[in-house]
């Protein structure tokens, strides 16, 4: 089928979708202190304000609202990490049907809580939406339920597609380009369709994580791809593989995808509560991480920028993690390693050096006779800033590293300093992504701890997220690889990171 056959087709369901039952026109707001500081302006499509705190009721009542009696008295069944959920257990309240939502284990409490407060029933199976996709397929087949695709259908596309339509009625000006998240696809297919039908010129942008991008891998490979892991922490786009139908309308009419990183969501999280007073999801907030950064690539002054902010449902005491990292996702935190000599005035030397900047974490370990290593985070300006501070140091033939794109620095180190040990030999240090569900650590413990000895363990809890986990093991060279296939068999994201200068200079093996 051609484009136009195509745009003809999504337009006039669109054009006709039963959403407004359950469903509002939800406002378009500028970020005006966000369009001041660099120089564009920054539409924020509110979305988080529906009543289920997310577009997702769109689709799935537009869907529900369409399908024959006789479908809705088996009841109705969806799988999805929550948003979804929500909208499907509020449209068959309004519909008066039952509702049977699978959910990941590590869906939001926020959004189970939410769910159950429609009078859904709710199980609990997997750590993404595919594995729960696969839990809703069996009981599909077993009790004969009617399945409610989260993205990959037309009513729901269609659905979703409704929020392009009030975008450019709200705003009939100058428009460069549209954000839009993307899990499945379902969202970015039915704006882009419209979109592209109605006003060509104004640019649609698909927005994913860096490490749940399996539209953008797809797209590039030409076919369907299948991630073996996705990143949780936007656990609203936890995605392994997208939709047939939503792969091939964002093929077709999606301009690009910009990825974006935990940091600069985390960021784009905090501008949004600056300019509402509302804290959106992360996946909310990816639409707005992606227009910075592609203004910032483009050095682009004077253009317009609508963001959709998809959602609002986050877990209280993830606000946390989110704090700690939106210093790092605007470059206003530097975070350094600096050698200095072990030797009368060298220390009080080093900190006149820093001069009067906000000092955000400082740590300071005896190394030996002649040198102490210190680990410290700087309030800075930007980038330029922390270079230039690394430039001064060196010259001042203090040994400096900048570590404050390291991973590893930001998730473990900073918080470990002084680990310091002597006399293990054959460490290794390895960090893990812990699925957030009972029993992961137990797993991990039985699979490892009879085989070879944990020398170092540090783990933090990122709400929804998977738990980062940083381990050291006592394992000997001849036993290298039969280690790495049983980490393999764990099923967990691994990787080896004993070269890493933060752990060698502040936790690693001294002899």
């Amino acid at each position: 089928m051609n484009n136009k056959t195509l745009q003809e087709r999504y337009l006039r369901r669109i054009l006709n979708s039963k959403v407004y039952d359950v469903a509002f026109e939800s406002p378009l707001e500028e970020a005006r202190t966000l369009s001041r500081k660099l120089g564009n302006r920054f539409l924020l499509k509110r979305e988080d304000l529906q009543r289920v705190h997310s577009f997702k009721v769109r689709g799935a009542y537009n869907k529900m609202s369409q399908l024959p009696g006789a479908a809705l008295e088996k009841g109705v069944l969806a799988a999805s990490a929550g948003n979804h959920a929500q909208g499907v257990a509020l449209s068959a309240q309004r519909l008066g049907c039952k509702a049977t939502i699978v959910m990941p284990v590590t869906t939001p409490e926020i959004k189970v809580a939410s769910v159950k407060s429609f009078g859904a029933s709710i199980v609990l199976s997997g750590d993404s939406y595919s594995d729960a996709a696969a839990t809703a397929a069996r009981l599909v087949k077993e009790k004969d339920y009617t399945f409610i695709p989260p993205y990959d259908d037309p009513d729901v596309i269609a659905g979703q597609g409704t929020v392009a339509m009030e975008i450019l009625r709200q705003h009939p000006g100058r428009l460069d380009a549209i954000f839009v998240p993307v899990g499945g696809g379902g969202f970015a297919a039915g704006v882009a369709v419209y979109v592209k039908a109605v006003r060509p010129q104004v640019k649609v942008y698909g927005v994913e994580p860096v490490d749940s991008d399996c539209m953008s891998r797809s797209i590039k490979a030409g076919r369907r791809i299948k991630l073996q892991e996705v990143g949780l922490f936007a656990d609203g786009v936890a995605v392994k593989t997208p939709g047939k139908i939503t792969f091939d309308l964002c093929r077709r009419f999606l301009d690009g995808i910009v990825r974006v990183s935990t940091d600069e969501t985390c960021a784009a999280i905090k501008d949004i509560f600056d300019a509402t007073r509302a804290i959106c999801e992360p996946a909310g907030a990816l639409a707005l991480a992606a227009a910075k950064q592609h203004a910032a690539k483009k050095g682009s002054r004077g253009e317009t920028y609508a963001c959709i902010v998809s959602g609002a449902n986050m877990n209280f005491d993830r606000i946390r993690f989110v704090s700690e990292q939106t210093e790092i996702g605007e470059k206003r935190e530097a975070i350094l390693e600096c050698r200095i000599p072990e030797v009368r005035g060298a220390f009080k030397a080093f900190i006149r050096r820093l001069g009067k900047r906000n000092v955000t974490e400082f740590n300071y370990r005896y190394f030996d006779p002649k040198r102490a290593y210190v680990f410290v985070g700087l309030s800075v300006v930007d980038r330029a800033e922390t270079r230039r501070i690394v430039e001064q140091l060196t010259a001042a033939k203090i040994g400096t590293i900048d570590l404050s794109d390291d991973e590893l620095a930001k998730e473990h180190v900073r918080h470990m300093v002084g680990g310091h040990t002597q006399g293990i030999h054959d460490e290794v240090a390895y960090t893990f992504e812990f699925p957030e569900r009972p029993g992961a650590l137990m797993d991990f413990l039985e699979t490892i701890s009879n085989r070879w000895n944990i020398t170092l363990f540090h783990y933090r809890n990122h709400g929804a997220d998977h738990g980062k986990v940083l381990v050291g093991l006592q394992v000997p060279p001849c036993e290298r690889k039969a280690f790495t296939q049983t980490l393999k068999s764990l099923g967990y994201a691994f990787r080896d990171v004993s070269s890493n200068p933060a752990y060698r200079l502040f936790l690693g093996n001294r002899g």
